[in-house]
């Protein structure tokens, strides 16, 4: 092999997983974990905007032993599933669905982010992405959450 072309496949299998890094998976199957709560924000909320809806929120196995102890270990994964709410007479319902966003617990590649990586999907979407900014300001709301490792959700018993 030519010193050229080794150097070159070196330079492309250092920098290849480089560029994913900073790409988190559509976590398919989460409706399969656990449930760990469900939760309204309604107009006039501070995070009504743009997080008005409902919210349900999931944890793979390794989350939901972080919510018990407030310490997350690497893998561990929360989703909310954001839906618009519908009033209906004297009654509440799940309308469409607005985005998914996903927190995923790796100290290593997201230490500029307090450990978690941020993603959101629009809609039913598990392709289209609307962070832009490497969950920069996801994790900038998240910090109000330090004491409980940067996550809102807590363990109910």
């Amino acid at each position: 092999m030519s010193k050229w072309l080794f150097c070159l496949s070196f330079v492309f299998v250092i920098a290849q997983p480089a560029c994913a890094d900073d790409k988190i998976a559509f976590p398919d199957g989460y409706r399969h974990w656990s449930h760990v709560k469900s939760l309204t924000l309604y107009e006039g909320h501070a995070l009504a905007n743009p997080f008005k809806g409902i919210h349900h929120i999931y944890a793979n196995p390794a989350a939901v032993k972080g919510l018990q102890n407030s310490h997350y270990p690497d893998g561990a994964v929360l989703v909310f599933d954001l839906l618009e709410y519908i009033t209906a007479g004297e009654a509440g319902a799940e309308g469409k669905r607005i985005l998914r966003g996903v927190m995923v617990r790796d100290k290593q590649r997201f230490a500029n982010t307090g450990g978690w990586g941020f993603e959101a999907w629009q809609g039913d979407s598990k392709t289209k992405r609307l962070t832009d900014d490497k969950g920069v300001s996801c994790y900038a709301c998240h910090t109000s959450q330090k004491q409980h490792d940067f996550v809102f959700s807590k363990w109910r018993n």
